[in-house]
């Protein structure tokens, strides 16, 4: 895998508490932010997956048993 170096600039103290997470788990800093990095774009990555499938569901339509052509009309079921 490639690697780029960035440059970040991050409030002292959230740069401090990672760093402290990164060594409870024995990882590197650059380690802990590319596995959050991931695991955003991965999340991402099925949001938008899923949202296809909706949109594609939604266009396809659904069936509601009533054939192609109701035999009913909007008033008729309105009728009180």
């Amino acid at each position: 895998m490639d690697t780029q170096n960035v440059t970040l600039s991050l409030p002292k103290a959230l740069l401090l508490q990672a760093r402290h997470v990164a060594v409870d788990r024995g990882i590197s800093l650059s380690r802990l932010l590319a596995e959050y990095m991931e695991r955003a774009v991965r999340q991402s990555e099925r949001s938008e997956e899923a949202r296809k499938r909706l949109v594609a569901l939604l266009d396809r339509g659904f069936e509601l048993g009533v054939g192609e052509k109701p035999t009913w009309t909007r008033d008729e079921l309105h009728e009180r």
